[in-house]
């Protein structure tokens, strides 16, 4: 089983970049703002040349209702931990609540890691009052310069290699600390349409070459309940859920099973109009969110059943159209409405869906579970069909079916000729399309093709694109030099014309 590392330690010390330095990505959003990372974020490092799961977590300060649901998911993610990091900061000095949870994680049993960072411009001898902490294990760094990342990793290194001689506490001494049960139960669906992966096969869903699982990016307004159906469907309390807007910053991926699929489904930040958005952490927020789109299969668009379809659910629908992925739209709080209201409702929707019919749409309570089940054999139809498994002459068969049905329009007194279509790749289903003078083809009959196609191989939920290639003239632009007979026998016709 690969070892799985926390980064654990108070707000803005530190652990975000921390964590981006030691997996080579840019997962974690970093920025001066203490209380940024709330969710738990999984990434893949190497220590010493030794592979391991890294989880970022938030600042344990129980100051506040909010910041205690924050630290109940950083003792969470201590409970398979192997190796804690404890991180401190250099420039700020030993601190009260650096105290507490030093006495906090001696209490869980796990083998800690005092990483004093932030040691760039303070003098090395001030490090020496961490010690008072009692901790054996003990390394400087500078995050953002990368320094002593080296040393660090040779440490936890020979940690690893070397397993205490004696087990922690289990994970319930961890679940204690965190004042929540050890395996919570939300949903009610059964047990074998849903499984949580654990600290072992959870790597397979986290590899990026995973080619089986499904990815889905849950996508939608602030304050619609994309946390709260992650976890529903992950059956824990996997993200924080709070009935505030902007609760969820970061771009967490959390892996899972649904009917014996594996799914990694990715929550997103809630994105709201350009104008609203306010702070640098919101916009980072926001382009991660966008960049989810892009990555995911799948995008499933959750929308609060009570307002109906706004013009942000439309606008965010676009940006998802554009990035290419599969769309499922999902309205959300369902169970809240009455039988007059739910018929009104479903009416907004078909009203303003009509420029995107192909959109299946599902009535869920995420809270409750109801619809959740068929929700997700919508996502994974959708996922199916936008890989787009069809080879060249069934394509040319329905294109040439399309030609005779309704053939393209003439420019300038020319035909536009459409010859053969060919498979470009999936996610999204792209057909190139070759002929002459296909850049003179109407938006509208582009339109056209995209419909039939879709319809003829039942595309459901999957924008398609279509890339029309002209088959240019070879020898268009070339003179052809004449032979010297030809150039006598065109003086003779010259001479002769000017006679007459």
């Amino acid at each position: 089983m690969i070892p799985q590392l926390v980064l654990a330690g108070r707000p803005n010390v530190g652990k975000s970049t921390l964590f981006n330095k030691l997996t080579g990505a840019r997962d974690a959003l970093v920025a001066n703002v203490p209380g940024l990372t709330r969710d738990r974020q999984y990434g893949r490092a190497k220590v010493g040349g030794k592979p391991c799961i890294l989880i970022d977590t938030g600042g344990l300060d129980a100051d506040g209702d909010f910041a205690a649901l924050v630290g109940r998911q950083a003792w969470a993610a201590l409970a398979d931990a192997a190796i804690v990091l404890f991180i401190v900061d250099a420039r700020a000095g030993l601190t009260a609540s650096d105290q507490a949870i030093a006495a906090d994680l001696r209490r869980s049993g796990r083998r800690v890691v005092l990483v004093v960072n932030k040691i760039d411009g303070v003098n090395p001898q001030a490090a020496a009052e961490f010690a008072a902490l009692g901790f054996a294990d003990q390394s400087l760094v500078s995050a953002r310069q990368g320094r002593g990342l080296t040393a660090l990793s040779r440490l936890l290194a020979g940690l690893l290699a070397d397993p205490p001689a004696e087990e922690g506490p289990s994970a319930a001494s961890c679940s204690a600390l965190s004042g929540q049960p050890a395996t919570p139960a939300l949903a009610d669906e059964a047990p074998s349409t849903r499984r949580r992966f654990g600290p072992g096969d959870s790597l397979p869903a986290l590899t990026k070459d995973a080619p089986d699982r499904i990815r889905v990016a849950i996508i939608g307004r602030p304050n619609v309940g994309k946390s709260t159906l992650i976890n529903r469907l992950v059956g824990e309390e996997r993200q924080i859920v709070f009935d505030q807007p902007g609760t969820t910053r970061d771009a967490i991926d959390v892996p899972c099973a649904w009917g014996g699929d594996p799914y990694l489904l990715i929550d997103t930040a809630g994105v709201r109009r350009k104008g609203r958005v306010q702070g640098v952490a919101e916009k980072f927020s926001v382009v991660q969110a966008l960049r989810a789109m892009r990555r995911a299969e799948t995008a499933l668009l959750l929308v609060d059943g009570r307002e109906g379809l706004v013009d942000q659910d439309l606008h965010v629908l676009k940006i998802a159209i554009e990035a290419g992925a599969g769309l499922v739209i999902a309205a959300n709080k369902w169970d809240l409405l009455g039988v007059a209201e739910k018929r009104q409702r479903q009416a907004v929707f078909n009203r303003r869906l009509e420029f995107a019919p192909w959109t299946p749409l599902r009535c869920i309570s995420a809270l409750e579970g109801a619809g959740v089940g068929r929700l997700m054999e919508a996502v994974k139809v959708v996922s199916q069909a936008g890989r787009f498994e069809v080879g060249t002459t069934a394509l040319n068969r329905v294109l040439q079916g399309l030609l005779k049905a309704h053939p393209p329009p003439t420019v300038r007194g020319r035909r536009i000729k459409l010859r053969y279509a060919h498979r470009l790749g999936g996610h999204p289903p792209s057909i190139g399309i070759h002929g002459n003078q296909t850049e003179a083809l109407p938006a509208s009959y582009v339109r056209y093709l995209e419909n039939g196609f879709r319809e003829a191989f039942n595309l459901v939920g999957s924008p398609v694109r279509i890339e029309l290639k002209t088959t240019h003239n070879p020898y268009a632009g070339k003179r052809n030099p004449l032979t010297p007979r030809q150039q006598r026998r065109r003086q003779r016709l010259l001479r002769h014309r000017r006679g007459r």
